[in-house]
């Protein structure tokens, strides 16, 4: 039975050029978002393009989906060894640390930190009994570069890269990987591109800071080496330009 691999927070951007990379290597694959007409549209794409995938709407901000999830892609595909994980909503936006509350990170942790732990639950007995099988994170630099006027998600981030880091440490020697890529750059083709900057070698600028635009493939393509080669717990790209926050005097 060919392998599955389950993108979660599908979208036109890296959501599809991971499942197209997979795909090349004869994985079959799971789309799971919240609107399930784009992933239909996305799954008739890669139809076309011989890549076997599915559609699964589900509400990643709801960590209690996860299970009914992972139990349908199971039962459309009868396993799942990869994971990647990386849902950024459309319009998501950094706060300044000096404005940022607690009701604002609240709304970030459940999809951000919560959902990721619970789909690595509803996984990982699947995985280790196996003895092979992938978990993959993608994050933005901020979870990794702290730097001023770029709070928010970042915190949160943060958190979950503790959290893979730990769960990569405990899952040695298992044949299970757990492996973390954040993101220095806007990702073309996705609803977040910036507009009029959505190819590759483009720049976008926030807060004076520019930012490069990067091409989704190159991304999934530094995504399967991690999965191949297993050699690193986490991988930044572009290597990022942003300076690290001074420490108040």
């Amino acid at each position: 039975m060919s392998k599955v691999i389950a993108v979660f927070g599908a979208g036109t951007g890296l959501g599809v050029s991971m499942a197209r990379r997979f795909g090349r290597e004869g994985f079959r694959v799971a789309l799971v978002a919240r609107r399930k007409d784009r992933l239909d549209a996305l799954v008739a794409e890669l139809a076309d393009e011989g890549v076997e995938a599915a559609a699964f709407s589900a509400d990643l901000t709801e960590p209690a989906q996860v299970p009914a999830v992972v139990n349908a892609i199971r039962e459309r595909f009868g396993r799942i060894d990869v994971v990647e994980y990386g849902p950024i909503p459309a319009g998501q936006s950094f706060t300044s640390a000096t404005k940022l509350d607690a009701a604002t990170l609240k709304a970030l942790i459940p999809l951000f930190l919560l959902t990721p732990v619970e789909v690595v639950q509803a996984v990982l007995p699947e995985m280790t009994e196996r003895g092979e099988g992938a978990f993959l994170l993608t994050q933005g630099l901020s979870a990794v570069l702290p730097s001023a006027h770029f709070s928010g998600p970042g915190p949160v981030m943060a958190a979950a890269r503790n959290y893979l880091y730990s769960l990569n440490g405990e899952l040695a020697g298992t044949g299970v990987y757990a492996g973390t890529l954040a993101v220095a750059a806007a990702i073309a083709r996705s609803e977040n591109a910036p507009a009029k900057h959505d190819t590759a070698d483009d720049f976008t600028a926030f807060e004076g800071i520019e930012f490069p635009v990067v091409d989704p493939d190159d991304i999934a393509e530094r995504y399967w080496d991690m999965y191949t080669r297993r050699d690193r717990v986490e991988q930044v790209y572009p290597e990022p330009t942003i300076p690290q926050a001074e420490t108040a005097s």
